[in-house]
């Protein structure tokens, strides 16, 4: 902002000497007037999880029945607590949860185990 005070050159040319755009110069000269500072604001902490408040009803579902599909568990907590959530979602959940989920292999009645 010294640059800016100093006067003697326009915003595009300082923005220009500093490599950045002129609405980037624009809007630190604004914050600048407006709170007397250019610092960064702090992290607002992004979207909430829309599965945080079903931790224990998923947590329930996958003691109950492990091999349930991603698909299945969505559906389940879908019924029970209203939140509708799409498998990728589900899966970030179980990974903040730290749940793992046991899949069962499905194997035809003639096949031969190999191994």
């Amino acid at each position: 902002m010294k640059a800016v005070q100093a006067g003697g050159q326009t915003l595009s040319q300082i923005a220009a000497t500093f490599g950045i755009s002129d609405p980037t110069l624009d809007n630190w000269c604004r914050r600048w007037r407006e709170t007397g500072s250019v610092a960064a604001k702090p992290w607002a902490g992004g979207p909430q999880r829309k599965l945080a408040t079903s931790g224990e009803r998923i947590r329930a579902a996958v003691k109950r029945q492990p091999d349930m599909s991603l698909q299945e568990l969505c559906d389940h907590v879908a019924e029970t607590t209203g939140v509708v959530a799409s498998p990728s979602m589900m899966t970030r959940e179980l990974r903040v949860l730290k749940l793992k989920r046991k899949k069962s292999r499905s194997m035809t009645a003639n096949a031969k185990h190999r191994g």
